[in-house]
């Protein structure tokens, strides 16, 4: 470079491009001394520059800008070569064997359930699709953002540590020791560039001057502009941070929120651009109006326009540096090398220490790009990542008081890092051992809490910080991290290392130990409840903590013994109360016992006592080990002082048993609460479980009269057994027996509760069977219900895969309801009446079904105990409390009080409790005398339950007891378990006599002989009960069969018509399959159509409860209905709809039925006065409901009164009219009305009302042609001559509901306002009877159902309901205006009939088009001075024809639009080629080919005519629906046999068809030549022909939902490959799939939101409009949950069709996380929702039964 050069770029700014080259800069940087001031240099001068325009960016310039102009002359310099060249190479030179891929919110991860270290080992969905996990035991989860795929990290499985793309030695994968390595030169140049990159990004990130950058970058003149920036916080809500902008801003509700989401996102915005002063206003503005509505202000702050350019670049330059790094390991440690290199003689810590303490201070974007640099970097090479985390736990103390300071979500925190550093058992070690993090993380924790530590240096929380201590949480979550995986190897420095941290945790514990302690209210209620919360949280966070400490305490016999001495002196530190308390003396039976005088009824007693708790784990664990025997060389037996630590759990069970007397009511339900977690699952094991187990280590360690004596005087129940209380006040004797019921039970658990490892010689394993057992003598429960009652280890783990198969059977699902667990029948001897974790109404709802059960079986109701376990050494003296004289007389005095007559000191409980007791002593001594020598058994139960008490008033034994009771009346229900007692006394005093083998004899055929009587008995009695149910079987039959007569007798002539089959009617039952097969003679349709039969109808009203027969005379009678919009039949999914319907016309349904409207109805019937009266009072209490609206009411919604289904509308009764026709007057007509000639009368009719009406004003009746058929030689009455008859008259009540009805289907099916004048009421009230029709028909082929067989009841009444409406209809409209609508319907199918906006045959559906004019055409028979219809006999005529006319143009329509393709798969024999059907289809299609050229390529004749009659079978079907109601026949006799020989035959029949259907254009040949000729050559139509894509075919395809993969992972794939399609960050979103067009739409997010009507709405509600007319169903993806929506403001979850292995939905793939697969049978239902229109109905199920006060915000889905 000259000098000129060089001086030239030293003083102007404006350098020319050409010097800017990057091999300029390459060159002229390589030049300079020190790279970092250039760098520097050139950066002042370039970003302010490019990142000048901060409030409306171009991003694409900024980002083109930036490239050229500063990283690709960084990249010539990093590699002295065109870096593109060089970066291709090094992405071709291999992959790294770790993924390091960052998981962000929403994104699906996985672990192996079987391979995994710990459940934080997680993979991405491409690891885990190309890993050997994906056959394993896998869970899946929703990740929270800040994770970090674990693929490649070989401390993480145990098994397949590689995925394919990761693992060493395949091609294209770097080996660990073999990576690419980079050329010298480039390595010097790395490390040249890198410190300057990461020093100038540090230094921007962390500057805090607002106004001035350094000065190493100032060399510009500074300009005046300045931002005011506002940041995010978690204080504000959005329309907090949009109304705040608006106030102070002065700016519209669109730039707000833009700015708010741009925050919300990024983190912070500038908001407004200015000289200081005007940004330093706006900034005072928007934070006084943010105090208005927060009492926190929004943090503004006003950056100088260059700080601003020069931070947002630092980032910028920090996602270079990602993407420089990924491609090479030397990169990476060179980039850790610079962040980890202090400063020589510089205070300050290296720089990334420096980025970490500064995280708190960062915004939400900055944080999240320099968490990406350390994931990529140090985390991806291991060495550098215990160098980081050293460092982070250097800092630890200080980020995390940071991080409980903050106010932004912990994944976007620093700290959120220590669960990649924790988890890595090695990297854990190490900390442990030099840096001694457990000491680091306990005392943080204490640091962290000061102001809830009261004056005796325990925790209180009252008035605690929820969200403080929701951020103190994630430090005791760091410590379960560190302790989650157990050492394999103890070093000494380890060992003293993890001791040491043991004694820092102790010291949280002893700040635990009692806190929060309450005395009992006495006199009057608690004002406010305490806070308990807080106390509870933490101790469900310590759980697992406290038993990974005592699982690694465990790991090591020395280590146990070291820490148990810790520990037992920490507890004495804090008993030190106890120990020099006062002293009182209990006496009884001769024993004596010196306590402490303490009452917990009086004194302050706390539920708190982990430290206590913590202790009785570890001597479990000694006694597990062995090693109990050597305690005494760690805490000597007179240091033991084990009464101190039953203590403190006794008072704890006294305090619950208390509760339960209702002795604390007064202290309120905070009491109650803290009870419940006590004693549930989520806390129970180092709660509740811990203080049985410390009240076994009293019980094995004292003499057990004395603990007993312990017992009797904390549960305050000693005087209560030495008869000094008074029998006179029932509540307290009700207290003493809840008192005494709660000590038993306690008593029962300490003697029998064995199955704990380590108390019991039992095993984990044995343990989960054991409680699996009794949750499922409860009742069957789903898999997931017996998860969440089992107890989850550290790795959240219950054990209950690995014994389920052996204690139940699984059931499969149903539809509706999970796969059920049943328990196997020879597993329920193990069930035991009170199994120690049931709580109270399980174990009566157990006792009650296994007495059920036994009672089925034939056997007696007793429920003994099962012969407990061993206990282990260490606990094998807690057995000697059952034969203890205190015990015994326990037992005595309740059975004597019991037999005593006045006594009330006793309840069954009480008894059955005793009774439980005495068995288990009984059993406990049958198994020792069973497995040892008589002579060496000290255990003598049966020797004192068997003499006499020692006092006077206790003279009578055990035994003579029990046969005392037996005669009690009020013990029935005892009577069995006596019965047992007695016979186990029996069979130990002869195990006692060593007459083993003569008692199992004896005993075993006396239980025999007993069985046998209790056998016959209830045979008897079953015998007796199953006659009496068949004589009331029979007597039932009998008036079953009168009714049966009584009907055929009332209804005899519909039974004369209607030919019988021969056989009997059982045969006909028996096979269901089959229908009755129908005489074909019976026909519904034209001249021989056979009469129609009215019964009288009287209905109930399901309001007043009033019957009232249905004439057209009387008041209407009305069915609740519901009128929507449809797209369930459409061929066209997502065609384009207007929104509103004002210009629509409704008259042609085009052929694809994209939008039709369908009518439902629930099938039950109100008085129109009462349904009037029922919706007035549903309007007044929706006035005054505080909650929100179920239902529209000003759309007219309500609930129906029944059934609650969601209704819009009423559908007006209207009674069958009786139609006979005369045979004789139907042939003369016959003659006399061909069809030729009905055409002309017809034509005539319409031609004579165009002359009358054009006298008047402008005619819009169409014209006729001057030639053809159209000759209008026939006179205008000439149509009255074939038969007239007078109009029905309704009475005023019905015709109202007609109006209403019809003015409902207009303004739901056109999106308008009512109006009862508008002209297209009638259009749609004819659209909504033949969709509907085509909906039902639909509905039943899609099931398989044969027609008016498989119709429900509420859908008959329903159709047959709207079919007469349709009729009736008519009458309440101008007949002019209905005379019009035929017209324009009859020029579809008559051409002659000129009209301009007439469609072609192929653009309309025949099927409307039939229904309009079927109940239009009596409006033809309408004069000005009389108002007539067409008799029986012509309307007969007139249904033929019409119906003949447009069948043979939707034959037509079948062939025009037929596929070719399909007559190729089609067999060759169906048709004969010389047969008379082939024939007459030859002769249609020569006459067809004359106009069209569409037969060109038809190929075989007989494929065609098959394939043309198989189309239109379907056609007929939905005919059959219409014309069978508008016939008013009986549906009773349309049974047809569903067989493809008899079902198209049938209905030919019916409907006055011939079988050979082009026969019908031979009979009327003449006539309908000249109608094909002009079908054929219409313009119109030969243009669809043209455009293939636009013709809908026949038949139309049944819709269904989309296809669902079968594993959900797939879908999940899909979904981790979607991106928004309007936003361009790389924000994971929120994927939801539509199921009725299969569109990924991105939910719940403002970038994708519409405006409709001037609302804005959520993509999904947008697409719903489009998709399903507002009625739409989508899967979100990533929650795996099914969304139903209807409108803009509703919808409901609904089950996910995809299940687990045990028939279990997974919603928010939150809770179990296994596997799912698609359910055909859930999917299925999902779909009969759809296609019987009842999405509506789930819906408002679903928020009747869901009511919030405030509900999901459906509009912005």
């Amino acid at each position: 470079m000259t000098d000129d050069e060089l001086t030239f770029t030293q003083q102007d700014p404006a350098i020319p491009e050409a010097i800017f080259s990057p091999q300029y800069l390459w060159y002229w940087w390589d030049q300079q001394i020190d790279f970092y001031t250039a760098f520097l240099h050139h950066l002042a001068q370039l970003v302010p520059e490019i990142y000048f325009a901060e409030m409306d960016p171009d991003l694409e310039k900024q980002e083109e800008n930036v490239q050229m102009s500063i990283f690709t002359p960084l990249e010539w310099y990093l590699f002295g070569e065109d870096p593109d060249i060089c970066l291709e190479r090094l992405k071709h030179s291999g992959a790294f064997q770790l993924c390091g891929k960052v998981f962000k919110s929403g994104e699906t991860t996985y672990s192996c359930r079987d391979c995994a270290i710990d459940p934080t080992c997680v993979l991405c969905m491409d690891c885990f699709q190309n890993s050997v996990h994906k056959n394993h035991r896998y869970k899946m989860h929703t990740s929270t953002g800040g994770g970090f795929c674990d693929c490649g990290d070989t401390e993480a499985w145990k098994t397949g540590p590689f995925c394919v793309n990761h693992e060493p030695g395949r091609a294209g994968t770097i080996k660990e020791n073999s990576r690419c390595t980079l050329n010298e030169e480039v390595i010097a140049q790395a490390r040249k560039i890198f410190p300057s990159v990461i020093k100038y990004i540090v230094e921007m990130t962390i500057w805090e001057e607002e106004k001035e950058l350094p000065p190493e970058l100032q060399i510009r003149e500074k300009n005046e502009r300045y931002y005011c920036v506002l940041f995010n916080d978690e204080h504000h809500s959005y329309d907090h941070v949009i109304y705040s902008l608006q106030r102070a801003l002065d700016c519209e509700l669109a730039e707000a929120q833009l700015h708010t989401t741009a925050i919300d996102k990024e983190g912070r915005r500038a908001v407004k651009a200015g000289v200081y002063s005007a940004c330093q206003e706006a900034k005072e503005d928007i934070k006084s109006h943010s105090e208005n509505v927060s009492q926190h202000p929004l943090h503004v702050e006003v950056l100088h326009s260059e700080v601003m350019a020069h931070q947002k670049f630092a980032l910028r330059l920090g996602s270079w540096m990602n993407k420089i790094m990924s491609y090479s390991s030397d990169f990476r440690q060179i980039f850790c090398q610079a962040c980890l290199r202090e400063e020589p003689g510089s205070e300050n810590p290296c720089l990334i220490s420096r980025l970490m303490l500064w995280d708190a201070k960062l915004y939400k974007g900055a944080r999240k790009i320099l968490h990406e640099l350390i994931f990529s970097s140090f985390f991806m090479e291991m060495g550098y990542k215990k160098l980081f985390a050293m460092e982070f736990v250097k800092y630890y103390k200080q980020l995390q008081k940071e991080y409980i300071s903050d106010d932004h979500d912990r994944s976007i925190s620093v700290t959120a890092l220590s669960v990649q550093m924790f988890t890595v058992p090695t990297l854990a070690r190490h900390l442990i051992e030099e840096q001694n993090v457990i000491s680091v993380i306990t005392e943080t924790l204490l640091e962290v809490l000061p102001e809830y530590l009261d004056r005796n240096n325990k925790f209180n929380f009252q008035g605690y910080s929820q969200d403080k201590l929701g951020r103190v949480y994630a430090v005791i979550c760091d410590l379960k991290y560190i302790l989650i995986s157990k050492p394999a190897i103890w070093t000494e420095r380890l060992r003293m290392q993890f001791l040491e941290g043991f004694r820092s945790f102790l010291k949280i514990l002893t700040c635990m130990q009692g806190m929060e302690e309450i005395r009992r209210q006495v006199g009057q209620h608690i004002e406010v409840d305490p806070d308990w919360e807080a106390a509870i949280a933490i101790q469900m966070q310590l759980k697992n903590i406290l038993l990974m400490f005592q699982e690694w305490c465990a790991c090591d016999e020395e280590l146990l013994l070291v820490a148990y001495k810790e520990c037992h002196k920490a507890v004495m530190r804090c008993s030190t109360n106890f120990i020099c308390g006062s002293k009182t003396v209990v006496q009884l039976c001769g024993h004596t016992l010196e306590t402490k005088s303490y009452r917990v009824s009086e004194d302050l007693v706390s539920i708190h006592l982990p430290l206590s708790r913590t202790l009785a784990g570890l001597h479990v664990r000694l006694s597990r080990l062995g090693a109990v025997s050597r305690l005494h060389e760690f805490v000597p037996f007179e240091d033991f002082q084990v009464e101190v630590l039953v203590e403190y759990p006794l008072r704890c069970l006294v305090l619950v048993a208390q509760v339960v007397a209702e002795m604390w009511r007064r202290n309120g339900l905070s009491l109650i609460s803290q009870v419940f977690y006590y004693q549930d699952v989520k806390c129970r094991e180092e709660m509740y479980d811990k203080d049985i187990i410390m009240l076994q280590i009293g019980a094995s360690l004292m003499d057990p009269n004395k603990f007993l004596l312990l017992v009797l005087q904390r549960y305050e129940l000693a005087d209560a057994f030495k008869k000094t209380i008074s029998t006179k006040d029932q509540d307290l004797i009700k207290q003493y027996n809840t008192l005494i019921e709660e000590m038993l039970q306690v008593l029962i658990y300490i003697v029998g509760e064995r199955y704990v490892p380590g108390v019991g010689n039992v095993t984990k394993e044995e343990v989960t069977m054991r409680e699996i057992i009794h949750l499922l003598c409860i009742e069957p429960m789903p898999h997931s219900a017996i998860a969440k009652n089992l107890p989850e280890n550290e790795n959240n783990e219950t054990g209950l895969e690995n014994v389920i198969n052996k204690v139940a059977t699984f059931k499969l699902p149903r539809v509706r309801k999970n796969g059920v667990q049943i328990r196997r029948g020879e597993k329920t001897r193990k069930h035991s009446e009170y199994m120690f974790q049931y709580i109270k109404h399980f174990n009566g709802w157990a006792e009650h079904t296994q007495k059920k059960r036994r009672k089925q079986e034939n056997k007696d109701e007793a429920l003994p105990p099962p012969p407990p376990p061993e206990f282990c050494p260490a606990f094998s003296k807690v057995v000697n409390l059952l034969n203890c004289d205190i015990m015994m007389y326990i037992l005595r005095t309740i059975f004597e009080r019991a037999v005593d007559t006045d006594s009330n000191l006793w309840t069954e409980g009480m008894l059955q409790m005793a009774f439980h007791i005495l068995a288990l002593g009984l059993l406990e001594e049958k198994q020792q005398l069973q497995k040892i020598p008589e002579e060496e058994v000290t255990f003598d139960f049966y020797y004192k339950a068997s003499r006499l008490g020692s006092s006077a008033t206790n003279t009578q034994n055990i035994q003579i007891l029990l046969e005392k009771l037996k005669g009690i009346p009020q013990l029935e229900g005892q009577k069995d378990m006596i019965t047992w007692i007695l016979q186990m006394f029996d069979t130990v005093k002869r195990l006692r006599e060593k007459s083993c083998l003569m008692v199992a004899t004896t005993s075993g055929s006396d239980s025999i002989k007993n069985d046998e009587i209790t056998h016959d008995k209830e045979k008897a009695e079953r015998k007796r009960k199953a006659e009496a149910a068949r004589l009331h079987r029979q007597k039932i039959m009998a008036q079953m069969s009168a009714l049966q007569k009584n009907f055929i007798e009332t209804h005899k002539l519909m039974y004369d018509n209607t030919s019988e089959m021969s056989g009997k009617e059982d045969s006909i039952m028996e096979e269901e399959s089959t229908p009755a097969v129908s005489d074909y003679s019976r026909i519904a349709l034209g001249p021989k159509r056979g009469p129609s039969v009215t019964e009288k109808e009287v209905l109930t009203c399901i309001l007043c409860q009033e019957e009232q027969e249905v004439k057209i005379e009387n008041n209407a009678m009305v069915l609740s209905a519901c009128v929507q919009k449809s797209t369930a039949l459409t061929q066209h999914r997502g065609k384009p709809v207007e929104l509103s319907g004002e210009t629509l016309d409704p008259l042609f349904m085009d052929p694809d039925l994209a939008y039709g409207t369908y009518t439902g109805s629930c099938g039950h019937v109100m008085h129109a006065v009462c349904w009037q009266k029922y919706f007035e009072a549903v309007q007044l209490s929706s006035q005054q409901r505080i909650h929100v609206d179920l239902f529209d009411l000003e759309s007219g919604e309500y609930l129906c009164p029944l059934c609650k289904s969601l209704c819009n509308t009423v559908i007006p009764i209207i009674p069958l009219q009786p139609q006979k026709i005369n045979s004789e007057n139907a042939e003369a007509l016959a003659q006399l009305l061909p069809l030729a000639r009905w055409i002309q009368t017809v034509l005539a009719r319409i031609s004579g009302y165009n002359i009358r009406h054009a006298k008047g004003e402008n005619s819009t009746i169409p014209v006729l042609f001057n030639q053809g058929m159209g000759d209008s030689t026939f006179e205008f009455h000439s149509i009255l001559n074939f038969g007239v008859q007078s109009s029905i008259k309704y009475s005023n009540s019905i015709k109202e509901m007609v109006i209403l009805f019809a003015t409902t289907i207009y303004r739901i099916g056109l999106k308008v306002p009512p109006d009862e004048t508008d002209p297209r009421i009638p259009m749609m009230t004819w659209c909504t009877c033949a969709f509907t029709i085509q909906a039902i028909e639909n509905l039943l082929g899609d099931e398989g159902k044969p027609l008016f067989g498989a119709l429900q009841n509420r859908q008959h009444n329903g159709l047959k309901a709207l079919m007469q409406f349709a009729i009736a209809q008519r009458i309440t409209c101008p007949q002019i205006l209905i005379q019009k609508h035929l017209v324009r319907l009859l020029s579809v199918v008559l051409p002659n009939l000129k009209s301009e906006d007439t469609p072609c045959l192929l653009s309309v559906d025949l099927f409307h088009v039939l229904v309009g004019a079927v109940l239009s055409f009596p409006s033809l028979y309408w004069d000005d001075t009389v108002d007539l219809q067409p008799s029986s006999v012509s309307a007969s005529y007139n249904h033929l024809y019409l119906f003949h006319l447009i069948t043979m143009a939707h034959m037509l329509q079948i062939l025009l639009t037929i596929d070719t393709d399909l007559i190729l798969c089609l067999p060759l024999a169906q048709v004969q080629e010389d047969s008379e059907e082939a024939r007459s289809a030859s002769s249609f299609l020569a006459e067809v080919s004359q106009y069209t050229t569409i037969m060109s390529n038809m190929g075989n004749l007989t494929q065609l005519l098959w394939l043309l009659l198989s189309f239109f079978l379907i056609s007929l079907q939905k005919c059959l629906i219409s014309k069978k109601i508008l016939a008013s026949f009986m549906l009773k006799i349309v049974i047809f046999i569903y067989s493809a020989e008899g079902e198209f035959s049938a209905l030919c029949s019916y409907l006055s068809l011939p079988t050979n259907l082009f026969l019908l254009f031979q009979e009327y040949w003449d006539t309908v030549r000249p109608l094909l000729q002009r079908w054929c050559t219409d313009h119109a139509l030969l243009n669809c022909l043209k455009q293939k894509s636009t013709v809908v075919r026949y038949p139309r395809k049944r819709n269904s939902l989309i296809e669902l993969p079968d594993d959900y992972s797939c879908l999940l794939n899909q979904a981790s490959h979607f991106r928004c399609p309007r936003s361009a960050d790389d924000e994971r979103k929120h994927p939801v799939l539509c199921l009725f067009c299969g569109a990924i739409l991105c939910s719940q997010n403002i970038c994708c939101q519409e405006i409709v009507n001037g609302e804005e709405v959520g993509a999904c509600i947008f697409h719903a409009l489009h998709c399903g007319a507002g009625v739409c169903i989508f899967l979100k993806i990533r929650e795996c949950r099914v969304v139903l929506v209807e409108g803009k403001a509703r919808g409901c979850a609904y089950p996910a069709p995809y299940l687990d292995e045990y028939g279990e939905t997974d919603p928010g793939l939150k809770r179990r996380g296994n596997p799912l697969h698609l359910s055909r049978e859930r999917y299925r239902k999902l779909h009969l929702v759809w296609q019987q229109h009842c999405i509506i109905e789930e819906i408002a199920r679903s928020q009747e039964t869901n009511q919030m006060l405030f509900g999901f915000n459906w509009q912005l889905l």
